[in-house]
C-alpha cells in the first residue's frame, strides 16, 4: 500500500468531489445514472488515493494497474477520478458536456475517446470478463520478463447487473481456475436494480458464488473506508483472485433518494442537489473543485510518475528490456509476408486437398515460429478447430510461460478475455470455436471491432458441409449477421492459399479483429499458379477469366468456389464464357477503389453461390443476379447428400446462369 496522499485533505472530502462532478455532470446532460459514483465513491477514492499505480502523463506505460468499471453506466465515477487526476485530456469543459457530441464524456466509457479508459463497458458483465483476460496477460508477461518489469494489478469495479449476467460466470470460474491472484473485483453491493430491490429477480448469494470458484471472498461496508483499505491489503496479498463485496448505498448523500432505484438511472434534480450538497458539507458551485481538493488527488498522479520513471529505468538496464519492447511492438511484417510468401509457394505446388481448418493449422505453424507473443486457444474444440501448433504448451494455473490457453466450453468468456489480452498488450490472441457458437459470443465479437482490437477468431465447421451434426451445428444465418458487424473482417477461404492470406492480414491488422470461416470438409487447392500478392487482400479478385467479354460472372467464397469452378467447366462446353470471382472477404473488397471493382465485377450478370442465406450478397451481384444457397435451416446427414438436398451443386450455379444469360 502506497502512504495516502492527502495532503490535510480527507479522503471524505476527495470522495465527495466525485459525487458532487457527478451529480452535476448528469444534472446539467439531463441524463445519466448519478447513483453508482455516489456509492462507490469511497470504494474508489481509497482505491486510487492508497493502492494505484498509475501515471495519467504517460497513461499507455504497460506496468501501470489497470482499473475497469465494468458497471460502465456509472461512467461519470471515472470521468470524474480522471479530471481529478489531471489527464490532459479530461478537463472540466468535457464534464461540463457529459454524454454530448463530440466530447470524450460518452454515456458509457468507449476505450480510445479518451486516454485511461482501459476497455469499452457499458454492456454488463463485459468488463469483468474482459479484466480476466487482462490478469492472465499480466502472469503470462511476468512469466516471459520477470517481476521486475511486470508487476500490476487489474482492478475491477461489477455491479449486481455484471453478476448477474451468464457471462459473469464464464468469467469467474475461469479467474479461479486460472489463480488470477492479480484480479480484484469490488462488487458494488446496493441492492438495487431499475426495477426495484434486487430481490425482485435474484436471490443468488454471491459471495458464495465466488468462493465456488475458487476466489478469496470479503464483506466489507463500502462506506468504511478503513474496512476497504484493509480488504484491499488482504486482497493484493491472496493467491487467488479476490472479490469485496461493498455493501454501499446508491446515491450517498442524497437525503430523499438515496437507496432507491430512482438514482440509478436518472438526474437527481435541482432540489434534491441543493440537499446533497448540504448534507455532504460540500458548499462549492457547479463544477468547482478547491484547489487543496484538486491538489489531493494529483498527489497521486505525482507518485504514479515516480513509479513509471523508476519502471523506466529498470527497463532500460534489464536484460529482459528489448525482448518486451519487442512483444508491445507491432510484428515484423516483413518477416512474417517472406514466411507466408515461401508457404504459399509450396502450397500452390503441391496442391494439398485439405479442410481449410486444416489448412489454418499449417498457416499457425508458419506464424507462430515466425512470431513469438502469438497466444492460441480454444472453446474445448482444440482437435477441431486445428489451433493448437506442434511446440505449444498450455498456460496453466501453476505454469503461465504457455502460449495455448484452454477456455473451456466458455465461448462468450473466450472472446472477452481475448480482448482483454489484446487491450492489455504484449500478445496477439486467437481463439476458436464452431461458427454456430459465434452466437454465444457475439457481443464480445462486437466490442473487439468497436474497440478496434487485433482479436482473431478462428471459427471451424462453416455450412452444411459440416455433414452429420445437423441444423443445430450448421451455420446458415451466420455469416450474414457476422459481416454485418462495422470493422470485423470476416474471411471465408477457398483453399489453403487463400487459408494462409487471409492469416497473413488478420494478424497484421492492427486496428480490427477477423473472424475466418473455415470448412471442416477437404477442399482442393484452386490457386495452384503462386503470387506473391497476397490476393485476399483485395476481398474479392477474379480466379479465372474469359479473356475477353463475359457471358455470366459467378462469384463464391469458401467451399463453394469449387463448385463455381466446375459449373464454369460446363458452361464453357456450351459455349458460355463464365468468368469466376472468388470472394473470401466482403469488407475488403469493398474498401477497394472503384476502378478494381468494376473490374471484378464486370458488366455481365452475376451467380453467387454459398451454402448459406443471401442476405448481405446485394452488393456484389445487384439486381440481375440470382443466387445459389440456403434459404432455410439444414439437417442431418452426410455432406455429400446435404449439398444436393439443398440444391448447392455446379449443376444448380450453371442452371442459374443460363437462364440469366438467356434472358438477356
Amino acid at each position: 500500500m502506497h502512504e495516502a496522499t492527502t495532503v490535510s485533505v480527507s479522503e471524505a472530502e476527495m470522495a465527495n468531489a466525485i459525487r458532487a462532478l457527478a451529480m452535476d455532470a448528469v444534472q446539467a446532460a439531463n441524463s445519466g445514472h448519478p447513483g453508482m459514483p455516489m456509492g462507490m465513491a469511497d470504494v474508489a477514492t481509497v482505491l486510487f488515493n492508497r493502492f494505484m499505480k498509475i501515471d495519467p502523463s504517460a497513461p499507455g506505460w504497460p506496468d501501470r494497474d489497470r482499473f475497469v468499471l465494468s458497471a460502465g453506466h456509472g461512467s461519470m465515477l471515472l470521468y470524474s477520478i480522471h479530471h481529478l487526476l489531471g489527464y490532459a485530456d479530461m478537463d472540466m469543459d468535457q464534464l461540463r458536456h457529459f454524454r454530448q457530441l463530440g466530447y470524450r464524456t460518452a454515456g458509457h466509457p468507449e476505450y480510445g475517446h479518451a486516454a485511461g479508459i482501459e476497455t469499452t463497458t457499458g454492456p454488463l458483465g463485459q468488463g469483468i470478463a474482459t479484466s480476466v483476460g487482462m490478469a492472465l496477460a499480466e502472469r503470462m508477461m511476468k512469466a516471459r520478463f520477470g517481476g521486475e518489469l511486470v508487476d500490476h494489478y487489474t482492478y475491477v469495479i461489477a455491479g449486481d447487473g455484471c453478476l448477474m449476467e451468464g457471462i459473469s460466470h464464464e468469467a469467474i470460474d475461469m479467474a479461479g481456475h486460472m489463480k488470477l491472484g492479480r484480479l480484484i473485483v469490488f462488487w458494488d453491493d446496493n441492492s438495487i436494480t431499475i426495477d426495484g430491490a434486487t430481490d425482485v429477480s435474484t436471490s443468488t448469494r454471491q459471495t458464495a458464488r465466488f468462493e465456488a470458484s475458487g476466489w478469496h471472498v470479503q464483506s466489507v461496508d463500502g462506506h468504511d473506508r478503513e474496512a476497504v483499505a484493509r480488504a484491499i491489503e488482504a486482497a493484493r496479498a491472496d493467491v487467488r483472485p479476490s472479490l469485496i463485496a461493498c455493501k454501499t448505498v446508491i446515491g450517498y448523500g442524497a437525503p430523499t433518494k438515496q437507496g432507491t432505484s430512482s438514482t440509478h438511472g436518472e438526474p437527481l434534480g435541482d432540489d434534491e442537489i441543493a440537499a446533497t450538497r448540504k448534507a455532504l458539507g460540500w458548499t462549492y458551485p457547479p463544477f468547482e473543485i478547491p484547489d487543496d481538493i484538486r491538489s489531493a488527488w494529483r498527489a497521486i498522479a505525482t507518485r504514479g510518475a515516480k513509479s513509471r520513471t523508476a519502471w523506466e529505468m529498470r527497463l532500460a538496464e534489464s536484460e529482459h528490456g528489448a525482448a518486451l519492447t519487442s512483444a508491445l511492438a507491432e510484428p515484423d511484417a516483413g518477416t512474417l509476408k517472406t514466411a507466408i510468401a515461401a508457404h504459399k509457394r509450396k502450397l500452390s505446388a503441391d496442391a494439398p486437398k485439405v479442410a481449410t481448418r486444416k489448412a489454418s493449422q499449417m498457416a499457425l505453424e508458419v506464424i507462430n515460429e515466425t512470431l513469438p507473443n502469438t497466444v492460441g486457444g480454444s472453446a474445448d474444440l482444440t482437435g477441431s478447430n486445428n489451433t493448437k501448433t506442434s511446440g505449444m504448451a498450455a498456460v496453466t494455473p501453476d505454469d503461465y510461460s504457455g502460449r495455448y490457453i484452454h477456455y473451456g466450453v466458455r465461448e462468450h468468456g473466450m472472446a472477452a478475455a481475448m480482448n482483454g489480452i489484446a487491450l492489455h498488450g504484449g500478445f496477439i490472441p486467437y481463439g476458436g470455436t464452431f461458427l454456430v457458437f459465434s452466437d454465444y459470443c457475439r457481443p464480445s465479437i462486437r466490442l473487439s471491432a468497436l474497440m478496434e482490437q487485433r482479436v482473431i477468431y478462428v471459427m471451424t465447421h462453416d455450412s452444411i458441409g459440416l455433414g452429420e451434426d445437423g441444423p443445430t451445428h450448421q451455420p446458415v444465418e451466420h455469416l450474414a449477421s457476422l459481416r454485418a458487424i462495422p470493422n470485423l473482417q470476416v474471411y471465408r477461404p477457398a483453399d489453403a492459399v487463400e487459408t494462409a492470406e487471409a492469416w497473413e492480414i488478420a494478424v497484421l491488422s492492427p486496428s480490427a479483429p477477423s473472424l475466418l470461416a473455415l470448412s471442416r470438409q477437404g477442399l482442393p487447392t484452386v490457386r495452384t499458379a503462386h503470387t506473391d500478392e497476397n490476393l485476399t487482400a483485395r476481398g474479392a479478385y477474379v480466379l479465372r477469366d474469359t479473356g475477353g467479354d463475359r457471358d455470366v460472372t459467378l462469384f463464391a467464397t469458401g467451399s463453394e468456389v469449387e463448385l463455381a469452378l466446375k459449373a464454369a467447366d460446363a458452361l464453357g462446353t456450351e459455349g458460355y464464357k463464365a468468368a469466376v470471382v472468388s470472394a473470401p472477404c466482403f469488407e475488403l473488397f469493398a474498401a477497394q477503389d472503384e476502378a478494381y471493382r468494376q473490374s471484378v465485377l464486370g458488366t455481365a450478370p452475376r451467380v453467387g453461390v454459398e451454402a448459406a442465406i443471401r442476405q448481405g450478397w446485394t452488393d456484389l451481384l445487384g439486381c440481375n443476379a440470382a443466387f445459389v444457397g440456403m434459404s432455410g435451416f439444414g439437417a442431418s446427414a452426410p455432406a455429400s447428400d446435404l449439398y444436393p438436398h439443398f440444391g448447392i451443386t455446379p449443376e444448380a450455379v450453371a442452371d442459374a446462369a443460363r437462364k440469366l444469360i438467356q434472358e438477356r
